[in-house]
């Protein structure tokens, strides 16, 4: 079974993205590999951002990789919070906090369309790869449903009555952003001779 590294502290995606893996491969986190440290996102993309984590670990590491960034964009907040998603409400991770903030500057704003962008960056035998996924919805007025994590309670898309919170793993990973990019680098990965 091939062995991958996520390049991700976040122990949410890391399961979300063995779920849609399946049995083929084996997803090892970076606490998996001792690496403790905060990979830096300084990059002003979320493509980037996923790129500079990849090549971290494979250039610290030595081992094959993928990372992904995703981003919130709102259209009537310019784009925002988009690559600053994870720290939008100050540099502490704070998904409570940043999803207020959207609430709050999104107040009497008629147009409420947003989607979800990932960017998923793999480097498999030194070579680069990446895959993007895009999930098109609306930004509720108030919080509805438990699951996900981060913007999910308050993000509707398109076609549904219920926000990606309110949907069981296997119906949200059918339609985010997440899995569509995870589903590219899955056929991408199954095509590699052994």
């Amino acid at each position: 079974m091939k062995k991958l590294i996520f390049a991700t502290g976040n122990p949410y995606k890391v399961k979300e993205v063995h779920k849609m893996l399946g049995g083929e491969f084996e997803v090892a986190s970076l606490k998996d590999i001792g690496c403790e440290e905060d990979i830096p996102e300084t990059s002003p993309t979320i493509e980037g951002n996923a790129l500079q984590k990849a090549r971290y670990v494979y250039e610290k590491y030595g081992l094959d990789c993928f990372s992904e960034d995703t981003g919130l964009e709102v259209k009537s907040l310019n784009g925002e919070p988009g690559v600053r998603s994870a720290r939008y409400n100050g540099e502490v991770k704070d998904s409570e906090g940043n999803l207020q903030l959207v609430l709050e500057k999104l107040k009497g704003q008629a147009d409420r369309s947003a989607r979800f962008k990932t960017v998923i960056a793999l480097i498999l035998d030194g070579k680069e790869h990446t895959f993007e996924g895009i999930a098109e919805g609306q930004i509720r007025h108030e919080k509805s449903g438990t699951g996900g994590f981060g913007y999910d309670p308050i993000f509707q898309p398109d076609g549904f009555p219920v926000t990606f919170a309110e949907m069981s793993d296997a119906e949200k990973n059918a339609i985010s952003h997440r899995g569509k990019a995870v589903s590219q680098l899955v056929d991408f990965l199954k095509k590699q001779p052994d």
